[in-house]
């Protein structure tokens, strides 16, 4: 079934590649399927087209606090899919994530989200303890859990691969990807974050979007 995902995964990717609306380099792709929309514009037919965006959402926050996509409204924003028992990517997802946090963590134009696959253990007060020990100082970082299928439903969105799994470490299974969301709820790149290189890109990426969404 993972590898079955990954290739369709890997396909939407490729597709939303190609789907950048700008091929220069200071611009990032677009990620996910798109559809072209026709309608009528001063009396004139044109073709618009429609990206892949995150839908609307709902979950309970490290405080124990509803949250929801108008808590980032105008914001560009990186999510994750983690749980806070993993004894694999995990803890260097999160610490590699971290990193990123530091350095944005007074940017008001800068959110993070990591949503815990463990529906089961994984309630406020555990996810409150996480996010304090990980170093997590101000709400511009928000954790939350769900019922399993809206935060498996929601990570199919995100393109990232989860399931539970009694034979994988913890008994979760999952991808590393820190997903870089942009105003709009556009997947505009998803980078391991396990992996040094991926992360430095992403520390790259970040300002490219930022600047783009002040124009």
């Amino acid at each position: 079934m993972k590898s079955i995902f990954n290739f369709c995964c890997a396909a939407s990717l490729l597709l939303g590649f190609f789907s950048c609306k700008n091929n220069n380099q200071t611009s990032l792709p677009i990620y996910g399927e798109r559809e072209a929309v026709e309608k009528t514009v001063d009396g004139k037919k044109v073709v618009d087209t429609i990206y892949h965006t995150i839908p609307a959402f709902s979950f309970l926050n490290q405080d124990s606090v509803m949250i929801s996509e108008k808590n980032f409204e105008n914001k560009v924003y990186i999510a994750n899919f983690f749980f806070t028992h993993c004894p694999s990517i995990c803890p260097t997802m999160n610490r590699n994530l971290l990193k990123i946090y530091e350095q944005y963590k007074d940017n008001d134009a800068v959110r993070f989200l990591s949503h815990s696959i463990d529906f089961k253990y994984d309630q406020p007060h555990v996810l409150k303890d996480y996010a304090n020990k990980l170093g997590v100082s101000n709400d511009h970082w928000q954790f939350v859990s769900g019922t399993k299928a809206s935060i498996y439903g929601i990570a199919n969105n995100y393109l990232v691969y989860t399931a539970e799994d009694k034979n994988a470490p913890g008994g979760y299974d999952h991808q590393g990807y820190l997903v870089l969301v942009d105003k709009d709820k556009r997947i505009r790149g998803a980078y391991d974050g396990t992996n040094d290189e991926q992360v430095q890109k992403l520390l790259n990426d970040l300002p490219k979007l930022l600047n783009e969404s002040k124009k």
